[in-house]
This record gives structure tokens, C-alpha cells and sequence, in this order.
């Protein structure tokens, strides 16, 4: 163990969010090496002291400490502005591995100021849910060269239990941005159709029990319908509409970037913004089918 303890390098975490407290615990259970937490929260980062973390005064604690740095933060504003910090306080050679959803375009400029101080970043951004977090079953999508894919895929297993690299920095956020994309229109198509099923005579359970035996099974159709949507159960605290609205306006701008208009994505987007707008944006973002069977 100490020759172990003397190779991992120490980590640091900035983030214990819904996500990032379950992702921070995992690191802190299986690293060999300190890791040093820091949050906003005071009760957050307390809970991940008393699993083991190293508590951190701030993000320029993390940075002088850490070697290798993992954020889970809301978007690429609070992204940038940490980083910003770590590239103030760390010293060359530090590695930044955001776990955030970011937009492309924010993942590859912190990247490009990153390097420009001798330090190196990986967008991996994670997918799956609060339980996956917990239990170190997320699945990552990594942009970043092959050599610094090698050195933080062992830790990112920590974490997940599939770690995909997708390509240069930003191209973890663009699958990312896919896959939460075809999950948000998923659960806008599900709403509408449970609907029709309901008042055609058929509950929304033996809809999802028939139609998971045919070719219209789907993720969301197994968890978010069943979970959420059938029973008309969306906690709070879970993913609010805003979150899946932020997701949705980083894919449609890299769409408009990439040359693609993205009619899909804005009419789910539609759903997604008519839910804030009727009061019920904080609750689970599949309470969209509320709006549906108002009508």
C-alpha cells in the first residue's frame, strides 16, 4: 500500500452537487492518495469529509494541492471561472478533468487557456442517473488525447463503470449533448403518447409492459416512464426542466454550427420551456406529460 500510496497522484474535487457528491465518494473510496474536496455548501462538502475527503477552503486550495482536479459544476460559466482560479494556483502539469455538461465550443477554450499555463484538461462529462453516481456505474464520454486518456481513464473507473473515449478535447460534450438530447425528445414523445394510450383505455404500466416487448423500447421508456411518468411521481431536486433546457440550447447551437437545423430538438425544447412557464420547471423534468394531459 505505501508504494501504491506514493505513485497515485493526489486529487482534488470541486462540485458535490447531486452528482458530483456521489462521484466525489467513490474517488475518495478508491484512490489510494488524498483527495481534497471543496464546495459552496458547507453540509455538502462536511458529508465528504466524514467519508474521507481533505477538506479545502477554496478552489485555490484545491488547485495548490491537487494533481489531478475533477469538476462537477451547473454549466460552462461556473466551469470557466474555476478553472480560471486552478490556472491562477496550480502548477504546470496539473491535469483538469471536468465532469460537467459544458457547450463544445466552452470545453475546448478552457482547454486552450489550461495549456497555455502548462496544464491539461478532459471534458467527461457523465450520463445515467443519481443512483449510477452513487454506485460508481456511470457511463463517461472523455474528449482528450490518447496519452491523457491513459492517465485518467483508471480514475474516471472510480466512477463509471463505462469509460468511452470519443475523441479530442469537446468531443465528450458533443456526445454528451447527443445522447441528453435524444433522451429529452424521447420523454416529449413518451408524454404525448401515454396520453393518447390513457384515454384510449390502456394504463400507462401495461402500455410500457407491451411496448417494452416490441421495437419501441427505449431508456426512457424503462426508466423515466416507469419510474416517473406512469406513476406521475417527479421528485424535486432530481433534473428540473432548466437543467434539460441548458443541455438542449448548447445541442442546438452546435447543430447551427455544424450546418444542421435541429427541428427536433427545438420542438422538445418547446415542452421543456412551456413547463417552467406553468410553475412546474423544479420538479423531475418528465412531469412534461402534466402539461400534455391538461389539455
Amino acid at each position: 500500500m505505501a508504494d501504491e500510496t506514493a505513485a497515485a497522484p493526489a486529487l482534488g474535487f470541486i462540485g458535490l452537487g447531486v452528482m458530483g457528491s456521489g462521484m466525489c465518494a467513490n474517488a475518495v473510496k478508491k484512490h489510494a492518495a488524498p483527495l481534497h474536496a471543496f464546495d459552496m455548501s458547507a453540509d455538502a462538502l462536511a458529508v465528504q469529509v466524514a467519508n474521507g475527503a481533505v477538506v479545502a477552503q477554496s478552489v485555490a486550495d484545491v488547485a495548490r494541492a491537487a494533481r489531478v482536479i475533477f469538476l462537477s459544476l451547473p454549466g460552462g460559466k461556473q466551469v470557466k471561472a474555476v478553472c480560471e482560479e486552478i490556472a491562477a494556483h496550480a502548477e504546470p502539469g496539473t491535469i483538469v478533468v471536468d465532469l460537467s455538461t459544458t457547450s463544445v465550443a466552452e470545453a475546448r477554450e478552457v482547454a486552450a487557456m489550461l495549456a497555455d499555463k502548462g496544464m491539461a484538461f478532459a471534458d467527461a462529462p457523465v450520463a445515467r442517473t443519481r443512483q449510477a453516481a452513487i454506485d460508481g456505474t456511470l457511463s463517461i464520454m472523455v474528449g482528450a488525447s490518447a496519452d491523457l486518456f491513459a492517465q485518467v481513464a483508471p480514475l474516471l473507473g472510480y466512477m463509471g463503470s463505462d469509460v468511452t473515449l470519443c475523441g479530442e478535447v469537446g468531443c465528450g460534450q458533443v456526445v454528451k449533448l447527443i445522447n441528453n438530447t435524444l433522451l429529452f425528445e424521447q420523454v416529449a414523445a413518451i408524454a404525448e403518447l401515454m396520453v393518447v394510450a390513457e384515454r384510449a383505455g390502456v394504463t400507462g404500466d401495461k402500455l410500457i409492459e407491451a411496448v417494452g416487448l416490441g421495437s419501441g423500447n427505449s431508456f426512457a421508456l424503462q426508466n423515466h416512464a416507469r419510474k416517473a411518468m406512469a406513476p406521475r411521481d417527479f421528485p424535486a431536486k432530481a433534473f428540473p426542466a432548466p437543467y434539460a433546457l441548458k443541455d438542449l440550447g448548447y445541442t442546438l447551437e452546435l447543430a447551427e454550427q455544424m450546418g444542421v437545423e435541429p427541428r427536433m430538438g427545438r420542438l422538445a425544447a418547446t415542452y421543456y420551456q412551456a413547463a417552467v412557464d406553468a410553475g412546474i420547471g423544479e420538479k423531475y423534468f418528465p412531469a412534461i406529460i402534466e402539461l400534455v394531459d391538461r389539455k
